[in-house]
């Protein structure tokens, strides 16, 4: 009997909270529960999944190392991957490859940034049905 109100007791003490992660390029955010304990890095790799599973697009790949993991509101800089999620300070999160994170902050991010956007309206479009046959 002790020892089920110390189980008990030690589940409580996990603290969970619902994470909503923003994918560059991608319709909307996936969400789920993560442990206040998780690394960033664990959350990523649980995040590619979610959304391979789900058959999103644009097709992303599951490698990790290659996502950084960054606030909407402060994308000064990317989290750190080794790093407790819950130590963030954020539930809102934006997912991208590293590569298109590093262009966003060049000089040139506002034509990547301009490029990124043309590519997802032109998936919305065709998505939704409204090719311009003018062209």
């Amino acid at each position: 009997m002790v020892y089920n109100k110390q189980m008990k007791n030690s589940k409580s003490k996990i603290n969970r909270f619902l994470v909503s992660i923003s994918f560059v390029g991608s319709a909307g955010p996936i969400r789920f529960v993560v442990k206040e304990d998780e690394t960033v890095s664990n959350v990523i790799e649980y995040a590619l999944k979610c959304y391979a599973r789900e058959g999103r697009l644009p097709l992303l790949g599951s490698d990790s190392s290659f996502f950084i993991l960054y606030c909407p509101y402060c994308a000064a800089e990317a989290f750190d991957p080794w790093g407790k999620i819950g130590s963030t300070g954020s539930r809102n999160f934006v997912l991208s490859k590293k590569s298109e994170a590093q262009s966003l902050g060049d000089s040139v991010g506002t034509t990547t940034m301009r490029k990124i956007s043309g590519r997802w309206k032109a998936w919305l479009n065709k998505s939704l049905g409204l090719v311009d046959h003018s062209h």
